[in-house]
């Protein structure tokens, strides 16, 4: 399952629309007044589906994330020379980046790919490809990267 993710251009916080391979709205992202940032995704009806708030006054960015009101785990960055590195509590995943930061790998537990990460360059707004390799995985992929998002644009 491919998913498009494509930040609205003018916005006063961050906003994003999130697409199916055909080009159909699946996800719909606000961002909420807030310290540090904070996302709700919605689904295609505007049912409120998760949250993605960041943790502030930490040594290391940290996100927690939420489905609906339940606390579902944490995505931390790592201190790494070269690499971005991600860990996860939450099912085991981890997530490794490249030079960049713009191509990215959410791993499970033993290693194996639950979806890949890739920035589109030429547009205008923050656009990323996630390749989901099982559906039930791809709203929780999504709220990994929007955190990710969120922490690069916290540092530029």
């Amino acid at each position: 399952m491919k998913l498009l993710f494509k930040q609205r251009f003018f916005s006063w916080f961050d906003s994003y629309d999130i697409y199916n391979e055909s080009g159909e709205t699946v996800y719909t992202v606000k961002g909420q007044l807030s310290w540090g940032h904070c996302l709700k995704i919605f689904d295609a009806r505007g049912g409120e589906l998760g949250t993605v708030k960041e943790r502030v006054l930490t040594l290391m960015p940290k996100f927690e994330v939420y489905l609906r009101e339940q606390y579902i785990g944490c995505i931390s960055k790592e201190f790494t020379f070269f690499k971005p590195k991600y860990n996860i509590d939450f099912n085991g995943w981890h997530i490794e980046g490249d030079f960049f930061e713009w191509d990215y790998t959410i791993l499970d537990g033993a290693g194996r790919r639950v979806a890949v990460v890739s920035k589109e360059l030429m547009h205008l707004t923050d656009t990323y490809v996630i390749d989901v390799y099982h559906p039930e995985n791809a709203l929780c992929a999504l709220m990994f990267v929007l955190a990710i998002d969120a922490e690069k644009c916290s540092r530029d």
